[in-house]
């Protein structure tokens, strides 16, 4: 799906948040979404194939990627442990002339981060804040404060800021309507019947040309899609809810309780129940 996360992340007064994900979490794979904050992202093992605003990067063990605020985002993992970070950019503001002007310009779109930061020194200190952010001894939060600000100062010292990134044609444009029409389509009737057929018409193209259009997108299929929603939906009412595992399995649209549980395995290689469990 393609939607606009308006979740709160980190508290009022440190506004950080690290995720850490492989194969058994239930947001495994990252949903496209965009939101107002900024999300810096490393991978530890395996690949991950992010898509910013229709811009493809695979990222390699030790690779980092900078996410700037309101791009529409999402990411395939391969055998991979990745994590994220997101932050609220405009909380580095400290009343400092220089330094918030700079953010501002940041916020606004004036200036972007870098996607894929150049130069040993800005991902060595990207790797630094993601260690970090999960250290609760005394002074970590000042830490965190001052790697973000070494990091943005490293960047303006290497004149890495970007002024604009690639535009996209007015035919990828168009697609990427499409897409965001067809994603919201399966989020909002996830739970329901949906065929391909569904699908190819709310996107406008026959059924065959719908399959190579999400291919493309996407990197996967529709059907593919589908239940790899259906099944991270599932995964996420297993861990939050007390309901049975046959209300969630027809709850996320699956009418056959073996057939959800086949698929279930096969995407995080243990059954719904062994997942709640562990």
């Amino acid at each position: 799906m393609i939607y606009n996360e308006l979740k709160q992340h980190g508290k009022d007064d440190f506004p950080f948040e690290l995720y850490r994900l492989n194969h058994a979490h239930p947001k495994y794979e990252m949903a496209f979404h965009w939101h107002t904050n900024v999300e810096f992202i490393r991978v530890l093992s395996g690949t991950f194939r992010l898509t910013l605003d229709n811009r493809l990067y695979t990222l390699g063990a030790g690779d980092v990627a900078l996410v700037n605020s309101e791009t529409v985002h999402g990411g395939i993992p391969s055998d991979c442990t990745y994590e994220c970070i997101v932050f609220n950019l405009a909380f580095l503001k400290m009343g400092n002339r220089s330094c918030d002007a700079l953010i501002d310009d940041l916020l606004a779109h004036r200036l972007l981060l870098p996607e894929l930061p150049q130069g040993e020194k800005v991902k060595a200190l990207v790797w630094e804040l993601f260690d970090a952010i999960g250290n609760d001894a005394h002074g970590a939060q000042l830490r965190v404060f001052s790697l973000v600000l070494a990091i943005l100062a490293e960047i303006w010292r290497q004149e890495a800021f970007v002024s604009s990134l690639p535009l996209l044609s007015v035919n990828d444009e168009r697609k990427a309507v499409k897409l965001k029409t067809v994603l919201k389509f399966i989020r909002d009737n996830f739970s329901k019947s949906i065929t391909l057929e569904d699908m190819a018409a709310v996107s406008g193209y026959s059924c065959k040309y719908f399959c190579a259009f999400f291919k493309e997108m996407t990197g996967t299929t529709p059907i593919n899609y589908l239940m790899t929603y259906r099944i991270e939906r599932a995964a996420r009412k297993l861990l939050s809810t007390d309901h049975s595992v046959t209300q969630i399995a027809y709850d996320c649209g699956f009418n056959d309780l073996s057939y959800f549980i086949k698929t279930f395995k096969s995407l995080k290689n243990c059954s719904p129940k062994e997942y709640r469990k562990h």
